[in-house]
Order: C-alpha cells, then sequence, then structure tokens
C-alpha cells in the first residue's frame, strides 16, 4: 500500500472513532517479536547438521559421478551392441531414467518432510539410496543372464531416482533451518561440497581403478567395485543423521510459535491435499524453481558428469586423462565454494547467481573452442572459465532455494519443483547433448545447450526477491548470540513505535 493510502486509512472516520480497535488489530496483524520467539543457534548442533546432510549429498553425486563416468563401460556390460555410440547412448537413456521418477519422488517425500519431520524422512531417503546404489555392484552383466540384466539395472535406477526425489530439498531445507540468517548461505555451501566430493571421490576411485585394471579389467569386474563402496557409506550417513535433533524451525512450528496462518495449513494432512495446497497456493514460487533448477543443473550435469566422456569420445582423449583434468577442476571449485558462500551472505543472493548465470551465456562458446583447440593448458583453461561460472551457483543455490518457500511447505516445494526440473533438465543432459552431436556432427552443441539454459537462469534470477541475510518466511528470526537477539528485540520494538 503506498504512504498516501496509509495516511488516508488512518484518518478515515472510522479509525478516529475507535483507535483503540484499529492498535489492537494492527498488533494482531504484526505482533511484537518477543526475545523466546528468535532461534538463537547452536553452533556445534548446526555444524553436525551440515555435515550429515552434506554427507548424504555426496553420496547421491558419488552414485551419479560414478554412472556418468562409467558410462562407456557400462554400456559394454548391461548394452552389448558392437556399436559404441548406441552403447553410449543406452547407458546415458538408463541415467536418465532415474529421474524420471524423481518427482514422484519427491511428491511422496517433500509433503512427508514437512508433516512427520526433516529428520525421519531423510532417514528414509539414505537407507533407499544405499540400497539401490550398492545393489547396482551385484547385477550379473548382460553375457550372463541377458535381457534381465539391464532389466535389473533399471529397476535399480528406478529405487535410487525416487529416493533422490526426497534428498536434495530436504537436505537443503535441513541445512537452511538450522543455520543463522546472516550465515545461511555460508553454511548451505557445504551441501554442494558435498556434491562436489562426491564427484572428486567418484572420479578419483574410477580413474585409480582404471589406471591399475585397464579397460578390460574394468568391463570385466571393476567397475562393480565404486557402487559396492556407496553401501557403506550410506550407512555412515544413516548414523550421523539418526543422532540429529528435528530442526529449530520446523520443531517451533509444531509448537505454536509462528504465525497462526502458518500452522492452520497443518490440518490438511493427507498427501494429495498437501501437492493442493502447494500446487495452488505457490505455483508461481514453483515455476521460478523450476527454471532456476533447470539452468543450474543444465549447466551443473554438462561439466560434472558429461564432460569426461565428451573428451574420450569427442576429442580423444583416454578415459583417464579426461577425468584427471576434470578431478583438478573439481579440487579448485571446492577450495572456492565457501568463499562464494560467504560473499552470497553479503553481497546477497542475486548478484552471485546472477555471475554465474552471465558466465555460462558469455563463457561457453570460448569456453568449448578452447577445449577443442586441444592441448591440456587450453582444455584446463576452457574448464577453468566454466568452473568459476558453476562455482558461484553452487555456492548460493542451497540457500536461495530453500528461502523460496515458507516452513510449512518448504521441503514439499522444494522438492516437488527440484524435481521436476532436475527429471525435465538434469539427468537428461548427457542424452540430449550426445544425440544432439550425433544429428548435427556439431562438437559445440553442449556450449550452445548451456547458453539457453543460462538465458533461462538470467531471466528467473531477475524475478527471484533478495533472501540474504533475512529469516526464513514463515519461521522467526534465527541468530547466532543471545546478545544478538536481545538487539533484534530492541530494534523491531524501535521500528514498531515509528
Amino acid at each position: 500500500m503506498a504512504a498516501p493510502e496509509r495516511d488516508q486509512v488512518a484518518d478515515s472516520p472510522a479509525v478516529r472513532r475507535h483507535p483503540a480497535l484499529f492498535r489492537a488489530l494492527r498488533r494482531r496483524k504484526n505482533p511484537r517479536l518477543r526475545r523466546s520467539d528468535i532461534t538463537v543457534t547452536d553452533e556445534a548442533a548446526v555444524k553436525r547438521a551440515v555435515k550429515a546432510a552434506a554427507l548424504g549429498n555426496a553420496m547421491e553425486w558419488f552414485d551419479f559421478g560414478i554412472y556418468s563416468y562409467l558410462a562407456l563401460t557400462i554400456g559394454h556390460v548391461f548394452f552389448p551392441t558392437g556399436n559404441e555410440t548406441t552403447e553410449l547412448l543406452s547407458s546415458f537413456a538408463t541415467f536418465a531414467v532415474a529421474f524420471l521418477v524423481r518427482p514422484l519422488g519427491g511428491m511422496f517425500f517433500g509433503p512427508l518432510g514437512d508433516r512427520i519431520g526433516r529428520k525421519k524422512v531423510l532417514a528414509m531417503t539414505m537407507i533407499m539410496m544405499a540400497i539401490g546404489t550398492g545393489t547396482i555392484g551385484l547385477i550379473p552383466s548382460y553375457d550372463s543372464i541377458g535381457f534381465w540384466s539391464p532389466a535389473l539395472l533399471i529397476l535399480f535406477r528406478l529405487v535410487q531416482g525416487f529416493s533422490t526425489g526426497g534428498e536434495y530439498g530436504g537436505a537443503s531445507t535441513f541445512i537452511a533451518e538450522y543455520a543463522p540468517d546472516k550465515r545461511r548461505g555460508f553454511f548451505g555451501s557445504f551441501l554442494e561440497f558435498g556434491t562436489l566430493a562426491g564427484y572428486v571421490g567418484a572420479a578419483g576411485l574410477v580413474t585409480g581403478l582404471t589406471a591399475w585394471l585397464g579397460t578390460g579389467g574394468m568391463t570385466d569386474w571393476g567397475w562393480r567395485v565404486p557402487f559396492l563402496v556407496a553401501a557403506p557409506l550410506g550407512l555412515i550417513g544413516l548414523y550421523l543423521r539418526l543422532r540429529l535433533d528435528e530442526t529449530p524451525a520446523f520443531a517451533k512450528m509444531e509448537q505454536g510459535t509462528v504465525h497462526a496462518s502458518e500452522a492452520a495449513d497443518l490440518v490438511e494432512t493427507s498427501t494429495v491435499a498437501d501437492l493442493g495446497k502447494i500446487f495452488r497456493g505457490h505455483w508461481p514460487r514453483l515455476i521460478l524453481c523450476v527454471c532456476l533448477v533447470g539452468a543450474y543443473n543444465v549447466t551443473d550435469y554438462m561439466l560434472l558428469s558429461y564432460m569426461p566422456t565428451y573428451l574420450s569420445d569427442q576429442l580423444g582423449y583416454s578415459d583417464t586423462h579426461g577425468l584427471l583434468i576434470l578431478l583438478g577442476v573439481m579440487v579448485v571449485l571446492m577450495t572456492l565454494i565457501h568463499h562464494v558462500g560467504r560473499l552470497s551472505d553479503h553481497f546477497g543472493r542475486k548478484p552471485l547467481l546472477m555471475t554465474g548465470m552471465l558466465g555460462f551465456l558469455v563463457l561457453s562458446l570460448p569456453a568449448f573452442l578452447l577445449i577443442q583447440q586441444g592441448g591440456y593448458l587450453a582444455v584446463i583453461a576452457g574448464m577453468a572459465m566454466l568452473g568459476l561460472s558453476l562455482v558461484c551457483l553452487l555456492g548460493t543455490m542451497s540457500a536461495a532455494l530453500p528461502a523460496l518457500f515458507p516452513t510449512s511447505v518448504r521441503y514439499g516445494s522444494l522438492s516437488v519443483g527440484y524435481n521436476f526440473s532436475a527429471s525435465l533438465f538434469g539427468g537428461t543432459t548427457p542424452f540430449v547433448i550426445t544425440g544432439l552431436i550425433s544429428l548435427t556432427g556439431d562438437d559445440l552443441m553442449p556450449a550452445y545447450y548451456s547458453m539457453l539454459a543460462a538465458l533461462i537462469g538470467v531471466g528467473a534470477v531477475a524475478c527471484m526477491k533478495e533472501t540474504a541475510r533475512q529469516p526464513l518466511e514463515g519461521s522467526p528470526p534465527s541468530v547466532q548470540t543471545r546478545e544478538e537477539a536481545a538487539a533484534l528485540v530492541v530494534a523491531m520494538a524501535a521500528e514498531r513505535r515509528i
């Protein structure tokens, strides 16, 4: 409402006749912030929450990294046709299959996390991920059992995809609700540090095994080792998650310390009703989330998943050399990502996200032209250009996305929006790029595809609101110290008097 309109309402005859009544209505609409409403975070608890969430994310991307880096080998083992392009397309199609059920997993686990709590659902998704990943390492090859081999691979990829549908939305929500408002970007960056750690672990393990066993040994049995390693990692992650308490924001919402309108939303408890509430009441935010995640995922999967295959299949590099180059780039990004998180806390989410999107829009084509020149220095320079753009997104997105939605529907809304977008634009990226190159014969298709995604991302970032250093919608402020909480109460009281 504009200032003249507020003055007009304030001077209306009804307000002059009943000033006390209207003051009471204003106080009820904007209740006074009390010291007990403010969450004072426990640094040790925040670190435990970050560690548990990041480990789960690392396991998820360890799995996807393994599958991407072993795409050629998996094609030989499960889809032996004698044609390498067909085998590669079949392997990437199976990679994409897991993403088809991610929205279903998001629609199941997301609303459930808003009803029964973040901690319980994240434990469930961790168990399913460990089972799905470990079992893939036990599947007999096509030469042993024929059709049943790729059928079982697809089945357990579906299990992975369904469980992953509840993973990112829950993990990012978990960290965002534990972190203090002024450091949400920094702590959120650890989630994507887990992403890079998963990729680095996968790339390092696959590179070491390939160098040791050779292509023949990897095809015979070496490909199984990385999948089997993921199962005990999942058990460690489950142990860490079960030791955690529920997030302060969810606990306060359950206790009724959030706004009454938010608490009343919890009356409808069926999944269908919860999904209806999300789609009816928050569809503009869902569309924004889908656009942001779509642009982010295309560029993420293009660089971190598809690039080793591009270097080996299109440019003739050996599998080991391509992975080593990417491994070095990812290690550098891991050293930078926390600094990007801090910068997003200081300057805001939008400037960092816009920098990353514009980086891909402007630098993708020069980067791929450099990569195509050949020679390690040119390839490293091109991948560094893409990596620096990506780290601006990686270090910021996990704090920006949870802030799009209110607490009562945050897990569900983010899971639905994130996984719908990841299904359409994330897991399909290697398959689409491989198909486009095969159809057109143009090795620059990855650059054009990422530029299109970045253009959509620029528009999405321009439309979003800045949320840095602000409380999450539907939750009270979260601070680091009691002194900060007391100062905030005084400041809010002064604003009300003004």
